[in-house]
């Protein structure tokens, strides 16, 4: 009979095993964690953990030799070399040979004294090993592992029982196999459950991808950044996690921390799905389902056309006085010219910009408002519609008022998408930092215009990334990317002004965050040099 307080003592370990395993979330670290209880609950030297594959094999996920000094599998980043045991051979039969098949397949326990002098498996494979390494494999308990619906889902195989008061090799006893069994159904239904909560995840993850590629479908130019801001984000969120000093010190986010930002970072937008495309797409200025700017110049032509028929009756009529004939051509030339400079003005105008002069869009005003012809009902007809000279004078970009609030808007649609979602309790805090990426650090951003301490910093950082991302984009209609030093002088301003957070800007130039994404996403001629020292705002107080 064993020792008491030995088993006693397994038994607590056992029962802290469950617990531990319960709550590792990476697939590898639970693997190894797996196989290296199952080898300290039983003294044993070796081990090995085989995971059933769809195709029905056996593959070697983990393993572990302390006298060799072997471990491969899991964590330790070196692939185990061996073949995958099949559990059919090619035949079609039961593969009842290998007793790590026979124990999937007969979902029995198998314990071996003394593998040199048992009968009725195949251990060739072990002599083969033992006779290259000078190992002695002698004493195997073989235990398969079942998930909650009764499947085999993995084999634990645990080699060379040790006597833990004289390190002699030994029989697995009645208690290893029990208390190895009992690991292995705990280890099968934790392995299970993480297995299950990949798999949600991985479902969940790709149903916002599905949701960001329908927004990709709907205008190329926005499916990038859904992809590219939560890469960013997630950069930033790292960098700043490493900070030591400072207001960012005590920033110190998990997995789980992480994996709540990524998600978020990925249905920053989702609101866009109900945006308009006409707007979101809206490369000039004239732009909807067309651009407008081809009716403008079709009444161009139209001017020219009457100014040319004008020319020619009133030719008709001068009764070949050569000069007056001469005096009209020179004046026809004259208003042609001129109807083309104010046409090439107008399509100047209609491309958008940074910074449209009130010169200019007075002068918008001023084409638009000449009468040039009588409509269907007798009234003088402008030249442009109110909708055109409103479109074509605007100051900055391309959106009008309206439409810069129907673009603005996707944020509150975004906001109210994801509250009205139930989230687990790790997910719970995805509608704030989703919905919080248009704030300002001085409260003037939208929609609830928030202030800096009313921010967590996922959100603040989900801000800086966004902004970037927009500015060095190079696939939207209405402008080109920035290079990197002249993103940098604008994020600068913005530092400067309240737009965005000092510290975490400081952390993206200091960790050199725009680089590492440059490299990444940006076209190489946008990559030039950066003098960090001329940042408007960086480093300063």
């Amino acid at each position: 009979m064993g020792d008491p307080d030995d088993l006693f003592q397994r038994l607590e370990q056992l029962n802290a095993i469950g617990a531990a395993l319960s709550r590792e979330r990476d697939l590898d670290r639970l693997l190894e964690q797996i196989l290296i209880a199952a080898k300290d609950i039983t003294h044993a030297d070796a081990g090995t953990l085989y995971r059933k594959t769809d195709d029905g094999r056996l593959r070697f996920e983990i393993l572990r030799n302390d006298s060799l000094g072997i471990a491969m599998g899991g964590t330790t980043g070196k692939e185990v070399p061996y073949y995958p045991v099949h559990l059919t051979g090619k035949d079609g039969k039961p593969n009842n040979s290998m007793v790590v098949a026979y124990a999937a397949l007969h979902d029995e326990t198998v314990n071996i004294a003394d593998a040199y002098t048992a009968e009725g498996f195949d251990f060739s494979g072990t002599r083969h090993f033992d006779a290259k390494s000078g190992y002695r494999s002698k004493s195997f308990l073989t235990v398969p592992m079942k998930d909650h619906e009764g499947e085999i889902i993995g084999v634990l195989q645990l080699i060379n029982a040790k006597d833990p008061r004289t390190g002699e090799i030994v029989p697995f006893s009645h208690a290893d196999r029990r208390l190895a069994e009992s690991l292995a159904s705990q280890a099968a239904i934790a392995l299970t459950n993480r297995q299950l909560i990949n798999q949600l995840e991985a479902l969940f993850e790709s149903f916002i991808k599905l949701i960001n590629a329908a927004i990709d479908e709907k205008s190329p130019y926005t499916g990038g950044h859904c992809q590219r801001v939560p890469e960013l984000t997630m950069m930033l969120a790292q960098a700043a996690s490493r900070t030591r000093n400072g207001p960012l010190a005590a920033f110190e986010p998990g997995d789980k921390d992480l994996y709540e930002l990524k998600i978020a970072g990925l249905l920053h937008d989702c609101g866009k799905v109900t945006t308009p495309v006409h707007v979101v797409d809206k490369a000039t200025k004239l732009q909807t389902l067309f651009d407008r700017i081809h009716l403008v110049d079709q009444r161009f032509e139209v001017l020219k056309r009457d100014a040319e028929i004008e020319t020619l009756k009133a030719r008709a009529a001068a009764g070949g006085d050569a000069r007056r004939m001469a005096d009209m051509e020179r004046e026809f030339a004259g208003r042609v010219r001129a109807l083309e400079v104010d046409r090439e003005f107008l399509r100047r105008c209609n491309l958008g910009g940074e910074d449209m002069s009130a010169e200019d869009r007075q002068r918008v005003r001023e084409i638009g408002t000449r009468h040039c012809w009588r409509g269907p009902d007798g009234q003088q007809q402008y030249f442009l519609t109110e909708d055109e000279m409103e479109n074509l004078s605007i100051p900055r970009g391309t959106l009008t008022a309206e439409e810069r609030e129907q673009i603005n808007h996707h944020i509150v649609v975004t906001i109210r998408m994801l509250e009205s979602l139930p989230w687990p309790r790790h997910l719970r805090n995805v509608p704030e930092y989703a919905g919080g990426h248009h704030e300002r650090m001085d409260g003037k951003g939208y929609p609830r215009g928030l202030t800096r301490e009313q921010m967590s910093v996922p959100a603040r950082v989900m801000g800086i990334a966004d902004i970037f991302e927009a500015l060095t984009a190079v696939d939207r209609p209405y402008k080109r990317g920035k290079t990197l030093s002249e993103a940098l002088r604008i994020m600068g301003r913005f530092r400067l002004d309240g737009h965005i957070d000092p510290d975490l800007f400081d952390v993206f130039v200091r960790e050199k965050v725009y680089l590492d994404y440059a490299r990444r996403f940006l076209e190489p001629d946008q990559i030039d040099a950066v003098d960090e020292a001329v940042i408007p705002g960086f480093g300063s107080p």
